[in-house]
Parts: structure tokens; C-alpha cells; sequence
């Protein structure tokens, strides 16, 4: 049987384990931080675990230049995001990280250019062509990863309570009141702070479930008889940023992969984040 495929977001969970520990994690004469590289490898090993087969694990991380693509096309795409040192602090993880991956023999992918969302886009898109009935799980906060969802891709959330961490396309219906296929559209309208897109204003979540009612698209909209009043006027005066919004709001499932990245084979069994500590000389 082929084993399912867990595609981690890698800075997601750079930064999550990062933060989300109560105390930090130090070697034992107190000088280094662990933090981050034991957090990593404790929640990956935590989404594991919450597979019911053995998966094959690929970690994707984003490309120093990783924006460039969609900053040209709004310069406020991720601009309100803190660059000082002290923000950057789970970046100090990073390597440590890859060399666990490495001693692990787990894979990993970074494209200089290229955000991780796309990469991971492409492997579910690669997925689905050569494998179709294979399951695949994103490890991630993020919820552009929505878009992609269908029968056989599922999203992996470890920070939702045990019973809770797997969000499948009917969770989207009906908490969102669209289709995962219609996230772009209705994110380009309500706008997501954390990536700096605006959005529509007055729009929210149950009028944008209301405008795309039916599976309507943005394009759908001026026709639809549905822009009335004053937040139809400003849905309507607002349809060009809108349509730049989705394109930047989409992932883009076309990236090349190298040959081999994905071999259809379970990776090796992860064990504790203190071994992986201790096998990399932390400690």
C-alpha cells in the first residue's frame, strides 16, 4: 500500500515551535537555546503520530527571495511583517533543523525564489497525476493551504486539540460557507491581514458566503443581480484590486520538482526530538 504523504510547511512549524512552548528548551550548560530545532522535531513526530500509516514526509521550507513574484504585483504583500533581528529569532533554528532532517534521512525542498506554499501546491498537484487515490496531508496554520483541498488532500493542524487536527473540505462548507476551490475568491473579499491583503470593506464572512453562493467566482459577480446597496457599490468599485488580490492569494501549482523528491515509500520512523537533540550535539 502506498503510504500517505505528509508535506510539512516548514517556517510554519519553524515558527510555532519557536513560540509555542511554555519555557524554553536549553542545552544543559544554559548557553544555547533549543527551543526551536527540539519543538520542531516534537510536533512533527506529534503529526506522525496522528496518521494512521507510516507516512512519507517531505518538509518544504521558503526561499530567501521567496516574495519577489508577488511583491511586484502589490508592494503590500507581506510589507507590515517585522524584519528586525528579534523577530527573526526563530530563523536561528533553521539550520540545526536541516541537519536533523538530514541525519534522518527526511526530505526537504528550497527553491531560492520560491514560497513553500507553491512547492507544496506542485507536489499535491505532481501527487495527483501520478497517484491519485494517494492521500495527502499538509502540516500547517496557514490557511491559504484551504484551496487545495479535495477526497484525498487534508490539512494537518497540531495546534487544534487531539480529535480536531484534520480539516477536510466540508469543515470549509460549513464554517466559511464555500467550497475550498472558492477560497481565493471569497479571501480576496474579506482579506487576510496576514498576508496584507485588504480586502472589501464591509465585507465579511457570511456576505461573502452570501455573493458566492452557488459556486460563483469574482467574474460571476457583476451579473449576478447580488451587488446591492452600498457594499455592492464598494464589491463593485473594488473588483479590480479584488482579482489582483486572488492572483497573489493563489497557489501556483506548476513549479518544476526535482526527479526523486517523492519515492512513495514511508519515511524512517522519527524518533523523540531529545534523541534527535543529542544524536546533532546540542545538548
Amino acid at each position: 500500500m502506498t503510504p500517505p504523504l505528509l508535506l510539512v510547511d516548514g517556517h510554519n512549524l519553524l515558527w510555532r515551535s519557536w513560540y509555542g512552548f511554555p519555557a524554553r528548551i536549553t542545552s544543559r550548560d544554559k548557553t544555547r537555546d533549543l527551543t526551536g530545532v527540539f519543538g520542531f522535531f516534537a510536533l512533527l513526530r506529534v503529526a506522525v503520530r496522528e496518521l494512521d500509516l507510516p507516512p512519507e514526509i517531505v518538509v518544504v521550507f521558503d526561499g530567501e527571495n521567496a516574495w519577489g513574484d508577488r511583491t511586484a504585483v502589490d508592494q503590500d504583500y507581506k510589507a507590515h511583517r517585522p524584519t528586525d533581528p528579534e523577530a527573526m529569532a526563530p530563523i536561528r533554528a533553521l539550520a540545526d533543523v536541516e541537519r536533523g532532517l538530514d541525519l534522518l534521512d527526511v526530505s526537504r525542498l528550497c527553491f531560492d525564489t520560491a514560497e513553500a506554499d507553491d512547492l507544496i501546491a506542485s507536489l499535491v498537484q505532481a501527487c495527483r497525476r501520478a497517484t491519485p487515490r494517494r492521500q495527502v496531508w499538509i502540516m500547517s496554520g496557514d490557511r491559504d493551504f484551504y484551496q487545495l483541498l479535495d477526497r484525498r488532500t487534508r490539512i494537518l493542524n497540531t495546534a487544534r486539540k487531539p480529535g480536531h487536527r484534520a480539516i477536510v473540505p466540508t469543515e470549509i462548507t460549513a464554517r466559511y460557507g464555500v467550497r475550498p476551490d472558492q477560497w481565493c475568491d471569497r479571501t480576496s473579499l474579506v482579506g487576510d491581514p496576514s498576508d496584507g491583503i485588504r480586502g472589501v470593506h464591509g465585507v465579511g464572512t457570511v456576505t461573502a458566503a452570501r455573493l458566492l453562493a452557488g459556486g460563483l467566482t469574482i467574474e460571476d459577480l457583476p451579473s449576478s443581480g447580488r451587488l446591492t446597496g452600498r457594499i455592492g457599490d464598494r464589491v463593485r468599485d473594488a473588483l479590480p484590486d479584488a482579482l489582483r488580490w486572488r492572483s497573489m492569494i493563489r497557489l501556483r501549482p506548476d513549479h518544476p520538482l526535482p526527479g526523486g523528491l517523492v519515492e512513495r515509500r514511508p519515511s524512517p520512523q522519527l524518533p523523540t526530538a531529545a534523541i534527535i537533540v543529542e544524536a546533532l550535539g546540542l545538548w
